[in-house]
């Protein structure tokens, strides 16, 4: 059973170009490498030889989950979520209680996670954590350190 998965625009067309990519250029670069090492003798002994098919298998198989991603991936239209709760595409700031500190974070698919961007996977510990959660909640998210409360103090879209 396929697996749907939610994107924004920007996050989607990053995979469909990733995906392009891997299509032309890496499936170029494989053929030439094994081109090179095929072009170096016998292929029974050849370990450049296995290396090269062991990479381009490799390469088959991440363009092969690569697109089924992209053929299951859904737009995720933000007009019809609540402005009021934490969901995917929300930004919530955020209080630690444990140490008053505010942060801001964007909950965004798996894929789109980068933690220096401030955007945190719905699928992470705090995502699941804030998911559903409105203004003024508490939420106690367990993470690998312990336990950490978080109020949330705003969320936008």
């Amino acid at each position: 059973m396929a697996t749907v998965s939610y994107y924004t625009a920007e996050g989607l067309q990053k995979l469909k170009e990733e995906l392009a990519e891997l299509k032309t250029k890496g499936r170029a670069e494989a053929a030439r490498q094994l081109a090179e090492a095929r072009d170096k003798g016998d292929l029974s002994e050849n370990a450049e030889y296995d290396a090269a098919k062991d990479a381009q298998g490799h390469l088959e198989l991440k363009i092969s989950k690569l697109e089924e991603v992209v053929g299951n991936a859904r737009l995720i239209d933000d007009s019809n979520l609540d402005p009021t709760k934490a969901l995917i595409l929300s930004k919530v700031k955020l209080k630690n209680l444990n140490n008053n500190m505010e942060v801001m974070y964007t909950l965004v698919a798996e894929e789109e996670a980068n933690l220096a961007a401030g955007k945190i996977s719905v699928k992470s510990p705090i995502g699941k954590g804030l998911l559903g959660k409105s203004v003024g909640d508490v939420a106690e998210i367990t993470v690998p350190a312990g336990t950490i409360k978080f109020e949330i103090k705003e969320i936008s879209r």
